[in-house]
């Protein structure tokens, strides 16, 4: 069993790990606390995801939750936004944060990113931002966010360390998402079917 599906099935199964303690500071302080707080508007990023008011948003991967309190403020009281993560120290630090600013349009969820337990044409839009690289199997994920998007659904992705004719491949190889476009590092696709 690779080390990262030992880790997976380790933080569903409720068992705490060193390892994701430290992966998860190491995530916070860079792109919470460093990176992104100084070169990264995550306003911007969410905008050209397709993040619009009274949506019904899934974020996956959301770690600190950098892009998770403006998707709520984006999304609105009328709103609502899902965010999920397979790190146990990531969903217990965001759902800290998220009662310390009284925000109330937004659920965290422990959950493997292709197997989430969501309803079925649930979501108006689901990004992915800098997790794609950390997936074992992205084609499982792809056939989740399929699953879990309504009729017209928009899946965004943040090219991270794949190339993007493998983000784009990746993505469309079954035939799920068609491209829509590129926007501000943001790859936009549309949910088929």
């Amino acid at each position: 069993m690779k080390r990262t599906e030992r880790r997976v099935r380790n933080e569903i199964s409720g068992k705490s790990l060193t390892y994701d303690r430290i992966h998860f500071l190491m995530i916070s302080v860079i792109h919470d606390k460093l990176f992104n707080r100084f070169f990264v508007n995550p306003y911007r990023l969410l905008y050209a995801a397709g993040v619009r008011p009274r949506q019904k948003v899934l974020e996956v991967g959301s770690g600190p939750g950098f892009f998770t309190i403006p998707a709520a403020k984006i999304v609105g009281e009328e709103g609502h936004v899902c965010a999920l993560d397979i790190n146990r120290v990531a969903v217990e630090t965001l759902q800290r944060k998220i009662k310390e600013n009284g925000v109330k349009n937004v659920d965290v969820i422990l959950a493997d990113a292709s197997k989430t337990g969501l309803p079925e044409n649930n979501f108006d839009a689901a990004f992915l931002f800098g997790v794609i690289h950390d997936f074992p199997d992205v084609a499982a994920v792809m056939r989740e966010m399929h699953r879990v998007l309504r009729p017209k659904g928009v899946l965004s992705v943040q090219r991270s360390s794949r190339s993007e004719r493998f983000l784009m491949d990746t993505i469309t190889r079954d035939g799920l998402f068609v491209f829509e476009k590129k926007l501000n590092g943001i790859f936009k696709f549309n949910k088929t079917g």
